[in-house]
């Protein structure tokens, strides 16, 4: 089973830049889509009835604002959104899908760089999302989790690690509450396949970021301990364009 996560930046933007041909072509069996900037009375009848895909769209209540997408070829039992406490769901950025052999989070993590009041909100988020999925693991459930992470877990995932150490998506808080996360039975997945690889999937547009492949490893899969034997692979797919972000996957024995 192929898995796919991509941080779009706007779905009508990328797909006047390819996006259905590219998932034709690639056929993932399931896409989780992050950043949508859009609800479905916005979209092209090309982005709600691609050839042989299912889709589910989680929207913003304020318009053009994150929100997050699934496009899925086989059904799951379930599809829900949002976090266990409601201050973290009008903004879209959680779809959750229950499959027999997982439960698989596609995930927009907030980001913190506005004010100390928004990195807060990342903070709190981060802790309810590791809450409700803990929970799941307790009942015996593997957990895969997709999506913007908005963080860079070490030097090694990013370009500048020195000059971006009091920026938020480096900060020691953020990069403490990973190293949590994974201590608490959780595997970041390309680690785990490519421990030590330099490879990024977000690239500023300023200062031509992307061609001098100045960027940052923010975008993830995770997956918790007890899914471990269903991992195949995990890739990062730069040579991917149409979004500041790129493609990521991790490919399952399902």
């Amino acid at each position: 089973m192929k898995l796919y996560s991509w941080n779009v930046n706007g779905i009508r933007a990328v797909e006047k830049k390819g996006f259905t041909d590219w998932v034709i072509e690639t056929q993932p069996d399931v896409l989780g889509l992050q950043e949508v900037k859009a609800d479905e009375s916005q979209l092209s009848d090309g982005l709600l009835n691609l050839e042989g895909y299912k889709s589910f769209f989680h929207s913003a209540e304020r318009k053009g604002y994150s929100g997050t997408a699934v496009y899925y070829k086989r059904e799951p039992l379930s599809i829900t959104t949002g976090l266990s406490d409601p201050q973290f769901n009008s903004e879209g950025r959680t779809i959750i899908m229950e499959y027999p052999e997982f439960t698989f989070y596609n995930i927009y993590f907030p980001n913190g760089q506005k004010d100390e009041e928004r990195l807060q909100f990342k903070m709190d988020f981060y802790e309810c999302f590791l809450k409700d999925v803990n929970a799941l693991v307790a009942q015996g459930k593997r957990v895969i989790v997709c999506g913007d992470v908005n963080t860079a877990h070490r030097e090694i995932d990013l370009k500048n690690p020195k000059s971006n150490a009091k920026r938020s998506g480096f900060l020691p808080m953020e990069r403490e509450w990973m190293d949590k996360f994974f201590e608490e039975g959780y595997i970041d997945t390309y680690r785990y396949f490519h421990p030590d690889t330099v490879k990024y999937s977000w690239w500023s547009y300023r200062f031509n970021a992307r061609a001098n492949n100045a960027g940052w490893r923010i975008d993830y899969f995770f997956a918790s301990e007890n899914a471990a034997d269903l991992l195949v692979d995990a890739a990062i797919h730069n040579e991917v364009t149409g979004s500041d972000h790129c493609p990521v996957s991790l490919t399952l024995s399902v």
